[in-house]
């Protein structure tokens, strides 16, 4: 954008202004005051007041020149990451990820102080920290949504060269006891046992779909678990159906109440994990056996019994088939028998 230089006005009443168009909107500057100038050619004897108005319009210019033609002052570095990362974390992002990206952003900000930039250098340091492949990619996707929004908003961020690294599958390793266990866990804690049941009889995911519970998402009868699409990981409305022998420990409270505390408020992220956690730690269950082993232990009984992936889909609440199909390759399913390998008449 091109700046016309200043010009030099003078009213009725003897005084000098200048005058000037920016970005559409027309200026007259009796004084210096909106460039923190001292400059008031108007207190000057008459005889001056013009050339003071001159010196006063070459001010004005020389400051929309160094300042990308405005007159808001021009922010260093350091504010404008500041005030990025403020409007980042002022949207609508969970309490753990918002702790998260607060946290790298202290990291990356000496960076920015230092360089006026994120270099490549600084932003690898930091990942290349992990050695844990899940670690490491979990945390370089968080990185890198921080750096994204910053270049978004024409933030000096340099690209690093640094790729996600392959994770081996991970196995939830089926329940081969299922009664067993989730009467060992009822006994331990009703809350925790709760959540297995549901992860199993409804195949509801334990941390957010099952935490978040309220009677409200239930049908009058208990009978439907109604979930919305902002609940659900595939973003798609979801209606669940509820097992009799999980109606039969169901006593129904108030709509807007949470399930497990009873009120309006829901338990933090980590409250059954850490419940998983410690009743682990208490009863040394069987290594790889995970809150989610009752979800898949209850994927292969529907798979094995109907030998559909339609019913298959729909219960584990996929958005398509190919997602199921990725899915049922880590569910421990037998899929060949003896009876299908290939044979000799003699030998």
């Amino acid at each position: 954008m091109s700046l016309k230089y200043p010009k030099v006005s003078k009213k009725s009443d003897g005084r000098y202004y200048v005058d000037l168009t920016l970005k559409n909107k027309r200026y007259r500057l009796f004084s210096g005051g909106k460039i923190g100038s001292s400059l008031n050619p108007n207190s000057y004897p008459a005889p001056l007041r013009k050339s003071k108005a001159k010196e006063l319009a070459k001010e004005v210019y020389d400051y929309l020149i160094k300042n990308d033609h405005s007159f808001e002052p021009k922010k260093s570095s350091i504010q404008l990451f500041d005030e990025l990362i403020a409007k980042k974390l002022s949207e609508p992002l969970s309490k753990k990820y918002k702790t998260e990206l607060r946290r790298l952003s202290n990291l990356i900000r000496p960076d920015v102080i230092t360089h006026q930039k994120i270099r490549s250098v600084t932003t690898d340091e930091i990942l290349l920290r992990y050695t844990s492949n899940t670690s490491y990619n979990t945390h370089r996707r968080h990185l890198n949504a921080l750096l994204q929004h910053l270049k978004n908003n024409s933030f000096p961020v340099e690209k690093s060269l640094l790729k996600a690294r392959k994770l081996e599958e991970l196995l939830h390793k089926p329940i081969s006891d299922i009664e067993l266990l989730l009467n060992a866990i009822k006994a331990y804690n009703y809350n925790l046992y709760l959540c297995c049941l549901l992860a199993y009889g409804c195949l509801l995911r334990p941390h957010r779909e099952i935490r978040l519970l309220t009677w409200g998402d239930f049908s009058d009868d208990l009978s439907y678990i109604h979930l919305s699409g902002g609940r659900v990981k595939n973003k798609r409305n979801r209606i669940v159906p509820v097992p009799s022998y999980i109606r039969e420990t169901l006593r129904r409270g108030e709509k807007e109440h949470n399930i497990f505390t009873s009120t309006t408020s829901a338990y933090n992220e980590s409250y059954f994990s850490n419940l998983w956690r410690r009743y682990k730690m208490k009863y040394r269950i069987e290594e790889g056996i995970t809150l989610y082993s009752f979800r898949h232990t209850a994927a292969i009984d529907i798979y094995t019994r109907t030998g559909s992936l339609s019913k298959l889909q729909k219960a584990m609440g996929h958005s398509n088939l190919n997602v199921s199909l990725t899915y049922l390759r880590g569910l421990n399913v037998t899929e060949l028998s003896e009876e299908d390998m290939p044979i000799l008449k003699t030998i």
